[in-house]
């Protein structure tokens, strides 16, 4: 089932997770819907707190070659165990920030460990897309949004043209 992406500023955006406690039927089902949300939306990567779930787990596919078949991941309590000193600049996007983009610096690669939906520990080290989703997808964790590397003006700019969004989508209902 999809479910509502929330749109910046909302104060659950700027807040921690908890970890997951437990791995249950509920945290998968969780899970499928978020996948669900960001394949409709569409994303790469989908973290709790934009569905409004304050939970540490997130959500990504950066499979974008439509011959290749989709790598669907699910994190649980994920965390960054290295970064390279090499960065990367991607230009990001956020489905909590629709339509607006902006290049963010980050570590080229990381090293990543989390609990999968089996409850089992897991760790992989990503590059490229991979990487910087990963990393903007575990900064939702965070509190912590893609614009909050920006500098103040361009973050204001950006954070008050989704405040007239979120008016218009009030208005339309």
């Amino acid at each position: 089932m999809k479910r509502p992406i929330l749109i910046h500023p909302d104060p659950r955006l700027k807040k921690n997770c908890l970890p997951v406690e437990a791995v249950s039927a509920e945290v998968g089902q969780l899970a499928e819907d978020m996948l669900a949300t960001m394949y409709d939306a569409p994303g790469v990567g989908l973290a709790a707190p934009q569905v409004g779930v304050m939970q540490q787990l997130l959500v990504m596919d950066c499979v974008k070659d439509p011959d290749q078949s989709p790598r669907p991941m699910v994190m649980i309590n994920p965390k960054v165990t290295w970064s390279s000193e090499d960065v990367s600049v991607y230009e990001e996007g956020c489905l909590s920030i629709p339509e607006q983009y902006a290049e963010v610096t980050r570590p080229a690669m990381v090293r990543v460990e989390w609990l999968g939906l089996d409850g089992k520990p897991q760790e992989e080290e990503f590059e490229g897309l991979w990487a910087t989703c990963v990393q903007h997808e575990i900064d939702h964790l965070y509190g912590k949004l893609f614009i909050d590397y920006l500098r103040p003006l361009k973050r204001q700019m950006i954070t008050r043209k989704m405040e007239k969004l979120k008016r218009e989508m009030a208005r339309r209902g």
